[in-house]
């Protein structure tokens, strides 16, 4: 079943889910739920992730033609250079375009469990951006790319991170997700900046909500001292961290959207509570109507 991704704009902001292709059989049950529960909330698209080294590549294009065949949402694929020739991911985006697969969110990936340092394939990509640009040479594809408020770990400055993330839209990058985030106001600046740099692709916020505050701050750089406390206001009850988790993304996102965020990308973690009831939150605001 061949869908399209709506690309996120001011005028269409979009609002989607990350999964991943689980490992065990209780994963498997959590992406069935959450799956489910998906089905009702009319997003734009959601996103399956793409293992170290192509180790779920299988999966990830069953999972996305599953997705588009049996909820009718638009699914994106990830794709990244990890291990791979440029003749295997020419395989992958075969496998893809015969899946009706035609979105992609293309990324350099990062180096595979044990190692520290990512080392490209010797017949494959070194970044990013070449894999972009070899996929937007084919004609088939439209492709998200990543982008780091906080600063790619391995940029050399924040002026450096910028400049890369315009090659990859020159390169034939359509929009961008970016690596999660609790401090609006950190995206605000980042937004801006881009803008600044040249960078006018759509920039589409990524979230993750708090099911637990040590987990969360070790995922970011920047965590602010009110939403700390906030969180341990929940105590010790998982319920009532979730749901204090939920609050914080709804409110945050509520002031991306006052600043004009061009979509919010929810990493779900194949979780069922969590993101969907941000969006239903959100959509009982007013937000992201259809």
């Amino acid at each position: 079943m061949y869908m399209s991704v709506t690309l996120p704009t001011q005028d269409h902001p979009t609002i989607s889910f990350e999964f991943f292709p689980p490992k065990t059989d209780e994963g498997w049950k959590d992406l069935r739920a959450t799956l489910e529960r998906t089905k009702s909330l009319s997003l734009d698209f959601v996103s399956v992730t793409y293992g170290a080294g192509g180790s779920t590549r299988a999966k990830t294009v069953e999972i996305c033609a599953d997705i588009q065949r049996d909820l009718g949402i638009a699914a994106m694929a990830h794709l990244t250079c990890v291990g791979h020739s440029r003749d295997e991911l020419d395989a992958v985006l075969g496998q893809l375009r015969d899946s009706g697969i035609t979105t992609i969110m293309a990324l350099r990936g990062d180096p595979p469990k044990g190692e520290t340092e990512f080392v490209a394939h010797p017949d494959g990509f070194q970044y990013a951006e070449e894999l972009i640009r070899h996929i937007a040479a084919k004609g088939d594809f439209k492709m998200g790319c990543a982008f780091y408020p906080e600063v790619h770990p391995e940029a050399s400055s924040a002026a450096a991170d910028l400049a890369n993330l315009r090659r990859k839209q020159d390169a034939g990058a359509a929009f961008g997700v970016s690596q999660l985030f609790y401090d609006a106001e950190l995206f605000l600046r980042f937004r801006d900046a881009a803008r600044t740099a040249g960078v006018t692709i759509p920039l589409v916020a990524g979230i993750m909500p708090i099911t637990n505050l040590a987990s969360a701050k070790r995922f970011v750089k920047s965590f602010p001292d009110d939403l700390t406390r906030s969180i341990e206001a929940a105590g010790s009850d998982p319920v009532a961290i979730t749901e204090a988790g939920v609050v914080q993304a709804v409110a945050m996102t509520e002031r991306l959207c006052q600043e004009g965020v061009e979509g919010v990308h929810l990493y779900t973690l194949n979780k069922s509570g969590s993101s969907p009831r941000v969006v239903e939150l959100l959509r009982e605001k007013g937000l992201f109507l259809r």
